[in-house]
């Protein structure tokens, strides 16, 4: 008919348009209406806005001492989104949300090149719906830029095995191993996926590259590993032969040592049993990993005993993450992210006919409604003045009327549950799913998280502090959070935040000292200890899980010993 060249271009247009579109406002929702709440985003702040404050971005700082958990590269693309915006309270969020769409926009065009275009949007749906690709597209985390660097690589890295075994593609896959490993240690997790290809190629499965190209393949993803880790590792190292500083020297050999080979073979904290990614995926991973692996864990075997390419280098470099992980002590729920894309990936193309089967669209719908009634249940009972509601408000400093906001949210959310499968049941089941998420990071980043900030980010904490404080007072720190220095409406000296305790203590009590009338220390009900008058000590209340006080400089005995209790390492 003359008519379809016409209406085909419109009716695929709006098909990746409109989806597209919704999954973008989602994800953005809230960027701009909170500050960073803890864990991790506040540090991460912190030392970005100590780069553009001082001009120095090779070293991140927590205070004053050095930050050698993380390299700097996620602070560098807070720091510069700050430049490019001028907003800290956008800039911070903005690395993860266009990582999280540069990620999904991956998804979608490996799943095009090793499929169809259809079987794309079904890999970006599927990774759009679970629930840990949300959490943290919504945080200020590394995680979800570590995640975009290692799906570019793999997608690169695949187009290379797969597609003609083009170098350009070997080199950039190499390049963002090598970035990524700079960005977070475990980012060289996608050059793994070259020992299920090794497997195919003695086994004859793929044919065999050009001739006399091994040498130039090798040459150009070393070059290209290398190239992406001296992205940080070459600055790095030029200051570490320029300038003899031993605290210098002892961040590089804490960050690239103990950081990341120590803390694998032998962590010191997150231990958990070798099956916890069991656990794992059994619930961030939902609702695909529970309600349909039941199905794909047998459809994929069948394609694996096929000897099909793609699902041997997809599943066999998943099956290789969760064994790597699996074999470390330390464990994190945030480790396996980067697994979660190629699933997806695998997943896409069985979709289809798995969502044709009336048993995983009840599967589906009964999910959704057992959603909506935890979310419509909670919502009612914490309504209705239930003591956990109460309880949960105070243990963590939520003011009521925000408790208030939250509970309807969640009403609301668990009604808008039940409403998408009365309308939605049976064969357009897949649609309600992507509509309920969009809903739920749309109504987590317009409702729910500007509900918590007060609490959260500790605003309503220094708020508080600073209504207690003269016009030339002065303060200082004691076994401080990184939320609370960001929050600050004031300088806040620090005396270190790893630096023991009762050093602290001996270099706040020198401090306050030299002006008792008019110095205070800030600090949470743990670290008072016996060298302070509780009496003219004030109680500010309860934040961050602690109790907080103010103490003037004249309650505090400068010479009272702490007891030596260092901080917990973390």
């Amino acid at each position: 008919m003359p008519t379809s060249p016409t209406r085909h271009p419109v009716s695929r247009f709006q098909a990746l348009f409109l989806p597209a579109l919704l999954v973008m406002l989602a994800l953005a929702a809230g960027i701009g209406l909170r500050d960073p709440s803890p864990p991790d985003e506040p540090r991460f702040v912190l030392a970005a806005q100590g780069m553009v404050e001082t001009g120095d971005w090779l070293v991140p700082r927590r205070g004053r001492e050095f930050y050698a958990e993380k390299p700097p590269v996620f602070m560098w693309m807070q720091a510069a989104s700050w430049h490019l915006v001028r907003d800290w309270r956008v800039a911070f969020l903005l690395p993860s949300l266009l990582a999280a769409l540069a990620t999904l926009w991956l998804v979608f065009d490996a799943a095009r090149r090793l499929w169809s275009p259809r079987h794309g949007l079904w890999a970006a749906g599927a990774l759009f719906v679970c629930l840990q690709f949300g959490l943290q597209a919504k945080r200020a985390q590394i995680d979800m830029v570590l995640v975009a660097l290692t799906t570019l690589s793999l997608w690169a890295l695949l187009r290379y095995l797969l597609d003609g075994r083009e170098r350009r593609w070997l080199a950039l896959g190499m390049f963002a191993a090598g970035l990524g490993t700079v960005t977070k240690g475990v980012g060289f997790l996608p050059v793994l996926v070259l020992l299920p290809w090794l497997g195919l190629r003695l086994t004859n499965r793929v044919p065999p590259g050009p001739r006399g190209r091994a040498a130039g393949d090798v040459l150009a993803a070393v070059a290209g590993f290398v190239a992406g880790a001296a992205v940080w590792l070459a600055p790095l190292g030029i200051a570490l032969l320029r300038d003899a500083d031993p605290a210098l020297h002892a961040y590089a050999h804490e960050l690239l040592f103990r950081q990341t080979g120590t803390r694998y073979v032998n962590a010191w904290h997150h231990h958990q049993p070798w099956w916890y990614f069991a656990q794992t995926i059994a619930t961030l991973w939902l609702p695909g990993a529970l309600l349909l692996l039941p199905w794909l864990l047998p459809a994929w075997w069948r394609r694996l005993r096929r000897g099909d390419p793609r699902y041997i280098l997809l599943l066999g470099w998943v099956a290789l993450v969760l064994l790597f992980f699996s074999a470390s002590p330390g464990k994190r729920e945030v480790y396996i992210f980067p697994a979660l894309p190629a699933a997806c990936l695998a997943a896409a193309p069985l979709l289809p006919a798995l969502l044709r089967r009336s048993g995983v669209r009840w599967l589906l719908c009964g999910w959704l409604l057992l959603l909506g009634g935890l979310l419509l249940g909670a919502a009612a009972s914490g309504l209705s003045d239930a003591a956990w509601a109460t309880r949960l408000g105070e243990s963590r400093g939520i003011a009521a009327a925000d408790m208030r906001v939250v509970l309807w949210a969640l009403g609301s959310l668990g009604a808008a549950a039940w409403g998408l499968v009365a309308v939605f049941r049976g064969r357009q089941v897949a649609r309600a799913l992507v509509l309920f998420t969009v809903l739920l990071w749309t109504t987590y980043g317009l409702v729910v998280g500007p509900a918590l900030d007060d609490s959260s980010s500790g605003r309503a904490l220094m708020r508080e502090v600073e209504a207690r404080l003269g016009p030339q007072d002065e303060f200082g720190a004691v076994a401080w959070k990184e939320q609370h220095m960001l929050q600050a409406r004031r300088p806040m000296l620090d005396f270190g935040y790893r630096q023991p305790l009762h050093l602290q203590w001996q270099e706040a009590a020198a401090w306050v000292a030299q002006a008792p009338e008019r110095r205070w220390l800030w600090l949470p009900e743990d670290a008072l200890g016996p060298c302070v008058d509780r009496e003219r000590a004030q109680h500010l209340g309860r934040a961050s899980r602690q109790e907080w006080w103010l103490v003037p400089g004249t309650a505090v005995d400068p010479h009272c010993e702490m007891p030596q209790v260092a901080r917990e390492d973390g």
